[in-house]
């Protein structure tokens, strides 16, 4: 009798719970952020990444079906073998449902091998590569951010119709920077200009002055930096040391974000274009995240933290529209559902699973443009959706000209 009582509690216990929150994992909704924390990109996304993450699953109401939500980080220090064995534990022993941010491009396409390999679902928002969505593209990887194409179509483009139709690259020896310069190169070409040359410099690299002569002797009028993060940065400060910008040419910035134009100061980084798909200052939505944002961490979100926000956002909501945190009922709403949020407002996810959303051409304010803290840009103009994004059917994606 006592067993049949001890089964019968069981058995209540077990119907008390919300019906849907039988159908989470291990009832835990568990989400990890794996990017760079201690490198060349740590402010770029980084630990701010992680308490973006936070902020989404707080604002969530910490549950969904009432499954508690976990949010759970680690650095993979750029190297593609470390993030793989770090996401192989989190799948394979500490239940983690999703990965997301993937700082790196090399990483982000090792993770997401793995990812597709579990069948789970990982949403890059730190990495470019549009090989992302396009050749090793995965019916669970979604591209949130940015990628390499619109940041080509927006800087690229910008310069190229304000008269800087020669160009030079500097570029970071990996296959983010390899992408960035051949999408911003085609679209130069396809645009009247002309590419004069290219060298690529080592990740992380301190010391510019041999590639910065050989953009300088190449007379280009644009010297496009493919690389991000304080590679970006230091080169930025070192061609002031050069003359490069007092000598005529202009410098293009293909990655740079809020966080390192803060870190680099207005002083060296005025004049730079840039895209980002998202600013703290640009109406009352995203001034007050942004300012939320900022009380935890005393610094705004550039599109990479913003992004993540977004991206867990629209994980949670998926989750809680089809009841559960199975791999493939969760896949198939966000590729379904409207992306409507501080980020990504009026936004939709491709057959590819890249989200297609507006950005924004931005200029770096001077010092005496600058009226308060943070206040860095200026709106140049709005890249609509449709021309930043390549068409899914083009993208060479094999799912979806499989399912053409």
């Amino acid at each position: 009798m006592p067993r049949l009582a001890t089964l019968a509690a069981a058995l209540l216990a077990t119907s008390a719970l919300p019906a849907a929150a039988q159908e989470i994992s291990d009832n835990v909704v568990k989400i990890g952020i794996l990017n760079d924390q201690s490198g060349v990109y740590a402010d770029f996304g980084g630990r701010w990444s992680f308490e973006a993450a936070k902020m989404a699953a707080e604002d969530f109401g910490g549950t969904v079906k009432g499954a508690k939500i976990e949010v759970v980080t680690a650095d993979h220090q750029n190297k593609p073998d470390v993030a793989s064995n770090i996401a192989r534990q989190w799948y394979d022993t500490e239940q983690v449902d999703a990965i997301m941010e993937l700082t790196t491009s090399s990483v982000a396409l090792a993770v997401q091998g793995l990812s597709k390999e579990k069948n789970k679902i990982d949403i890059v928002t730190g990495a470019a590569t549009t090989e992302l969505t396009g050749k090793q593209c995965s019916p669970y990887g979604f591209h949130w951010a940015y990628d390499t194409h619109a940041l080509a179509v927006g800087t690229g483009g910008a310069l190229v119709k304000q008269g800087g139709d020669s160009w030079f690259f500097l570029t970071a020896d990996y296959a983010f920077g390899y992408s960035l310069e051949e999408q911003t190169s085609n679209y130069v070409k396809a645009n009247g200009g002309q590419v004069l040359g290219a060298v690529r410099h080592p990740l992380s690299t301190t010391d510019y002055s041999s590639f910065l002569l050989q953009a300088q002797a190449s007379g280009a009028k644009v010297v496009g930096m493919a690389n991000a993060g304080l590679d970006t940065a230091n080169a930025v400060k070192q061609a002031a040391e050069f003359g490069i910008v007092a000598g005529g040419q202009r410098l293009a910035a293909l990655l740079f974000t809020l966080a390192e134009v803060h870190g680099l100061g207005l002083e060296a980084a005025q004049g730079l274009s840039l895209t980002e798909g998202f600013y703290w200052d640009r109406d009352d939505q995203s001034r007050e995240f942004s300012q939320r944002f900022f009380e935890r961490t005393q610094r705004m979100p550039n599109m990479i933290q913003a992004g993540t926000y977004s991206a867990v956002l629209q994980y949670l909501k998926a989750i809680d529209k089809v009841g559960t945190d199975a791999t493939e009922p969760v896949a198939k709403a966000l590729h379904e559902m409207p992306v409507d949020d501080v980020f990504g407002r009026g936004g939709k996810v491709g057959a590819n699973g890249r989200l297609i959303y507006d950005m924004y051409l931005m200029e770096v304010k001077t010092p005496a443009e600058s009226t308060k803290p943070w206040d860095y840009y200026k709106v140049l103009a709005t890249v609509p959706g449709a021309e930043a994004y390549i068409d899914p059917a083009k993208s060479g994606c094999p799912l979806v000209t499989a399912a053409q």
